[in-house]
């Protein structure tokens, strides 16, 4: 079985604030030592479900944060960016059998989690379709037109409920939830445990995860700066439908996903 897991940092147990996130700040340290144990639980999960080929995203910030000393021999980690319109999910391609997200976040507009953003700080939301959406679903959509389902889930418990709006077979551990600029977290270990086990089960469940594309995506972004909107107008085929909102509707998710790459 081959398996591709994109890790992000801010769904992470016990993270909370930008700081924590940001490489070489101090409180880095720590959020990144639990991105990486967070990690290996699902590389240890999968493994314990018949993977024997793993690829791992690194998809948070620089990209560079995940210390792959102890990863499993089969494993293959993808750090920093390859520029291209997969972005979180660089590398992806029809030959995994599922794919598996670890420490997402709250989408843009959420009071889910002091951290909730999609993508990047600057816009108040991200829609698809007339829906609000998350990097989850960029990210499932991407797997998805590779034919790769995405069988499991781990962050915040906002993101989880989220994910299964899309997925609703996917498996999910919710490790923290946000009230205000405040976290209410579980111990670390546990949430580590919770990963491995929900990810070993879920890989059982590969084909109750398979979703349908639709058949055009009308992707929209409000920006919290009226002159971003202004900017991010100039994409071709991009239009500005209000002072702080920009309209692009593609034709398919590899379209999306390219004009993401300017627009966001």
């Amino acid at each position: 079985m081959k398996v591709y897991i994109s890790v992000d940092l801010e769904g992470a147990t016990g993270v909370t604030d930008w700081a924590e996130t940001e490489l070489g700040n101090g409180e880095h340290k720590w959020a990144s030592k639990q991105m990486t144990l967070e990690t290996l639980a699902a590389c240890e999960g999968a493994i314990a479900a018949g993977a024997d080929e793993i690829y791992i995203k690194d998809a948070h910030d620089s990209g560079r944060n995940i210390d792959i000393s102890d990863l499993p021999e089969c494993a293959t980690v993808i750090r920093s960016w390859t520029l291209t319109p997969e972005s979180m999910m660089a590398g992806i391609d029809s030959s995994f059998d599922a794919a598996i997200f670890i420490g997402y976040h709250s989408m843009a507009g959420s009071n889910a989690s002091p951290l909730a953003h999609t993508m990047n700080r600057d816009n108040c939301w991200v829609k698809i379709n007339g829906e609000k959406v998350a990097e989850f679903d960029l990210n499932a959509y991407v797997a998805a037109s590779y034919g790769v389902p995405v069988v499991f889930v781990s962050g915040d418990e906002g993101i989880c409920n989220h994910a299964r709006k899309l997925v609703p077979e996917i498996g999910t551990a919710g490790v923290k939830f946000g009230i205000g600029e405040a976290t209410f977290s579980m111990a670390p270990k546990k949430g580590v445990e919770l990963i491995k086990k929900g990810v070993e089960e879920s890989l059982k469940n590969i084909e109750k995860c398979k979703i349908e594309l639709p058949e055009e995506f009308v992707f929209e972004a409000n920006f919290k700066e009226h002159g971003n909107a202004l900017r991010k107008a100039y994409y071709p085929g991009a239009e500005q439908v209000d002072e702080h909102t920009v309209r692009y509707v593609a034709k398919d998710v590899a379209d999306m996903m390219t004009a993401r790459m300017f627009i966001l």
